[in-house]
């Protein structure tokens, strides 16, 4: 069932993992120009090229994760590993934003940071959905 509530869930974060990053910067250099997830293809560090990949990993994920709805042990799972995907970046994310040359004189970091925690919490309220489903179909084989 493609309709039910964590289908919406799932798509707005892989909407968010996925489109978003286009369009919200990360962070701001030392000279004043907006970074994007698709400028960090170009780094030299491997951490910063990392970045991208798991954004787009994340929002794969999430889009493949809404057609497993006849599975959803597997699906429950599946959120699981994006979360700790999301954790992992966001982790990635703060470590890098402190390596920034000029941290300690002016911090000026876009909303784009955030991303992660917002796909977080969206896979934490598809997750619920999806136990919640199967402790209704669990109680209604019980009943047969």
């Amino acid at each position: 069932m493609i309709q039910r509530i964590q289908s919406i869930y799932l798509l707005l974060a892989s909407f968010v993992s996925g489109g978003l990053v286009f369009f919200i910067d990360l962070w701001v250099n030392g000279n004043q120009t907006k970074v994007f997830v698709c400028d960090l293809f170009s780094s030299d560090l491997f951490i910063k090229k990392i970045i991208p990949v798991l954004f787009f990993i994340s929002a794969l994920l999430s889009f493949i994760t809404i057609f497993l709805f006849k599975d959803r042990k597997l699906q429950f799972v599946l959120g699981r590993l994006n979360m700790l995907i999301n954790l992992f970046l966001l982790g990635i994310l703060i470590y890098v934003s402190q390596m920034l040359p000029g941290e300690v004189s002016i911090s000026e970091k876009g909303i784009g940071m955030f991303l992660p925690v917002i796909v977080v919490l969206l896979l934490v309220l598809a997750n619920r959905a999806i136990k919640k489903d199967e402790d209704l179909v669990k109680s209604v084989d019980r009943l047969r």
